[in-house]
């Protein structure tokens, strides 16, 4: 699932381990701005470092960001659909097949899960992305990045909400991995909430900044940042494994 081989000559998985590197800023008044977000990608600049690099010069173990909903950034962007109040619709940030029919299956399942936990889509976005910069091995097994927009409903506070949509990204997860969906090696739900988001993937540190457009865009505002730079001598990348996760990154 996550491209590790089996063992084989002298390469054993269960030797496999991994260290990495962290940083978090924040506005202590909770004074959102464009400012924390690029001091955020500064760190990881400055985590370089903590990067490993393989025979591909520009491909990474994987570095990203997460940040709170950046709402008022959602809202200046063409979606196709009226969103409500902040806080009162999640932002599910997924990684999907290229293929087009592999993808939409993808999707069509996740639509029927949300509609199942008694939730109200709202609509998909592309997230726009500039590969220019990233490695022949990276831009092999690229995901296609979209955004699922789901709407809170009424009478559910936040916190209930949460989970609801916890319960969706498991309960999309199962299907997929257990079903062997088509396309499954380059699905991925990097966050699914009302609060925070993550944009990550198979990249260098000073990668992350360029390849996700919107992470580039002044409106685009948070409070806080917490950043991480995936650093695997003895793991092997994927956009899966990329930092921070939902809730957490560690550095092994």
């Amino acid at each position: 699932m996550n491209g590790t081989p089996e063992a084989q000559g002298l390469y054993d998985p269960r030797n496999e381990h991994d260290a990495c590197g962290v940083g978090f800023v924040a506005n202590v008044k909770g004074r959102k701005s464009h400012d924390i977000v690029a001091e955020g990608l500064e760190i990881l600049l400055k985590l370089d470092h903590r990067g490993a690099v393989g025979a591909d010069p520009l491909a990474g173990d994987g570095a990203g960001i997460l940040t709170q909903i950046p709402d008022s950034f959602f809202r200046a962007q063409t979606l196709g659909f009226e969103l409500p109040a902040e806080g009162l619709y999640a932002v599910g940030q997924v990684f999907l097949p290229q293929d087009a029919d592999a993808r939409r299956a993808i999707e069509a399942l996740m639509e029927a899960l949300v509609a199942e936990e008694g939730l109200k889509l709202l609509g998909w976005r592309d997230v726009p992305v500039d590969a220019s910069g990233l490695g022949q091995s990276v831009k092999a097994v690229e995901p296609k990045v979209r955004q699922l927009f789901v709407r809170r409903p009424d009478g559910m506070d936040q916190d209930a909400f949460e989970r609801k949509c916890f319960v969706v990204r498991k309960r999309a997860e199962l299907k997929v991995y257990a079903d062997k969906m088509k396309g499954v090696a380059d699905f991925y739900i990097c966050s699914m909430s009302s609060r925070t988001i993550v944009y990550k993937g198979m990249l260098l540190a000073g990668q992350v900044g360029e390849y996700f457009v919107d992470l580039q865009q002044p409106g685009y505002v948070s409070a806080l940042a917490l950043v991480h730079q995936r650093f695997s001598t003895n793991t092997f990348p994927s956009w899966r494994l990329a930092h921070p996760y939902r809730m957490i990154c560690h550095n092994g």
